[in-house]
């Protein structure tokens, strides 16, 4: 049965409400040909319409779709056409493709780095003592005798007072630092509450704010409870191929050299200095540490392989009515690294991994393009290319982007979405981040639902999908998964990992059809919510901005200096 569409009257006050009319004939431009179904789409959001995508796009698209290869094409193809039957028009100028350009780099693991102290060097052994990577794309990369000093926790954070580089001169040298925040080992709420990981405590951001200080090289000390990951799960991503946009499509600074040593390698570095790496935690933690020599310099000749590669966004748009220049976006990406042998494993992981979020945003663009009053902003539906492996994709298109950034009044993304049972509750990655939650809010309570953050607020699940590109750029950004409370009052089976005893029984295209084993009840609730905050934001001429205390509102109020925010009423509601 199709679903009613929400009035969320409590979001849009004194608005008109929105009714569905047939949509409007595809554009003619980039044409290709409009994909058949023998399935009838409803102008709403329905499981039957999601089940029937879900069928289409695991059947088409079943491979790998790694950069360049026969998948990818299959892929983005699919998108394109589905864009054009839903009634977008193309997102990037006449083209429905973005060209992203990306550097693969591959780290050759005989590259022998050596620790220098007074009377004597240490040779280190990569993937046992570190792990070694650059952002140069260089083929070799030569430091000798950097001095290597301990910056603490690595964190300049000017809106809390806190800085562990002390305005000193980085250049050439190598900073130590340790993983997460300083309230993570002595419970600080300096920078945090409890435990939560924050972008500060980000393995990333330590690499970026060293490489804006100047430093030449950083390394950081693995801590398997502030990482929630052990070392081998750290051997085998940096052994791997890695993916940056050449430095010409990125305006960050990079460091000549990045990497982790392990604990044992980083308690012999401190006590060859004198000190004591457990010490140094709680000292670090501490308002007002100063950075300490370590007393040591460190080489390293590190040899990688450079591959110049690309791959490819695909951005549809629709045309806001009157507000045309201004967007809201809504992004999933399209990638699917698995090559799994067992037909059910892979087709779990291509459901969990893209195929959700692929078909959420085509039924969301469904729903707008069929919406009447139409936006009166432009809605943007960009998939993005390669989130698996340091989301290059979404990183250029915010270098690049189809509307200027501040003309974009929030970002949607639909990563992680689950096929579930129907909730109570919805959780908010990054719980408590942005003003977008306080139009999510009275909607999900139209649905009967409440909002919390995930269950482990250590892991780091915020800061590993494409939004984070847009929030480092300032632009507000909404994650939502499942809730955890199903409306039987059982709990959604593994917690934020989906069973994968379930997963063979259910993530097999032929068994979409099979309600006794398939159920999408959950997952059109989720969609439901998230089209109702971006029609909210169409219509109503909000700018959103992060709450007080996140690191990227600097960066928005200064975006929005000329703008009214205009959230005060729907805080309140």
């Amino acid at each position: 049965m199709p679903r009613t569409f929400l009035l969320s009257l409590t979001v849009c006050t004194g608005l008109v409400s929105c009714q569905r009319t047939p949509a409007p004939p595809p554009p003619t431009a980039e044409v290709t040909t409009v994909p058949t179904h023998s399935h009838v789409f409803s102008a709403e959001i329905t499981a039957a319409d999601v089940a029937e995508l879900l069928k289409s796009f695991t059947s088409k698209v079943s491979e790998d779709s790694a950069p360049n290869s026969n998948g990818e094409e299959k892929t983005i193809n699919y998108l394109r056409d589905q864009m054009l039957r839903i009634g977008l028009q193309p997102g990037n100028g006449d083209s429905w493709f973005q060209t992203v350009p990306m550097i693969e780099t591959i780290t050759d693991p005989t590259s022998t780095p050596a620790l220098h102290t007074a009377d004597q060097s240490h040779p280190l052994t990569f993937g046992r003592d570190i792990l070694l990577g650059t952002r140069t794309a260089q083929p070799t990369v030569k430091l000798h005798n950097s001095e290597l000093v301990f910056v603490g926790y690595g964190v300049d954070a000017p809106e809390q007072q806190w800085n562990d580089y002390a305005n000193q001169n980085w250049k050439g040298k190598t900073v130590v630092i340790l993983i997460n925040t300083p309230n993570f080992h002595n419970g600080n709420a300096k920078l945090a509450s409890a435990k939560r990981m924050t972008y500060y405590g980000y393995w990333t951001y330590k690499f970026e704010e060293a490489a804006r200080k100047g430093a030449a090289a950083a390394l950081i000390v693995h801590d398997n409870m502030a990482t929630t990951y052990h070392w081998d799960a750290l051997q085998k991503y940096w052994s791997g191929p890695r993916y940056d946009l050449p430095n010409a499509d990125d305006s960050e600074s990079r460091l000549q050299v990045q990497g982790w040593i392990s604990q044992q390698t980083a308690h012999q570095l401190f006590a060859n200095a004198g000190l004591d790496l457990n010490k140094a935690y709680r000292d670090a933690s501490k308002h007002g540490f100063k950075p300490i020599s370590l007393k040591a310099n460190w080489s390293v000749d590190l040899k990688s392989t450079i591959t110049q590669k690309t791959s490819h966004n695909v951005i549809g748009v629709l045309p806001g009515s009157q507000q045309a220049d201004e967007a809201v976006i809504y992004t999933t990406h399209w990638d699917h690294l698995d090559t799994q042998t067992d037909n059910i494993s892979n087709n779990h992981t291509m459901i969990a991994g893209n195929a959700i979020g692929v078909t959420g945003i085509l039924e969301i663009a469904d729903a707008f393009t069929h919406q009447r009053p139409r936006p009166e902003r432009s809605v943007v539906f960009l998939a993005t290319a390669f989130k698996a492996s340091d989301m290059p994709g979404s990183k250029y298109y915010v270098q690049h982007p189809s509307f200027p950034l501040d003309k974009i009044a929030g970002v949607i993304n639909l990563d992680t979405m689950s096929v579930t049972n129907r909730t109570r509750d919805l959780t908010v990655i990054g719980f408590g981040s942005s003003q977008l939650e306080d139009i999510l809010k009275p909607v999900a309570a139209l649905q009967g639902r409440t909002l919390h953050g995930e269950t482990s607020t250590q892991n780091d699940t915020y800061f590993r999908s494409d939004h984070i590109n847009f929030a480092k750029a300032g632009v507000p950004a909404l994650y939502i998964h499942r809730g955890e409370s199903l409306r039987n009052n059982s709990t959604v089976t593994g917690g934020n990992n989906t069973n994968q005893n379930v997963a063979q029984q259910r993530y097999q295209p032929n068994n979409i059809d099979n309600q006794a084993t398939w159920t999408l009840d959950g997952t059109v609730d989720d969609l439901q919510a998230l089209y109702e905050v971006g029609r909210a934001l169409t219509i109503s001429g909000q700018w959103p901005n992060w709450h007080e205390g996140q690191p990227f509102k600097a960066t928005r109020d200064r975006m929005m200096a000329t703008k009214p925010t205009l959230m005060s009423n729907t805080a309140e509601q």
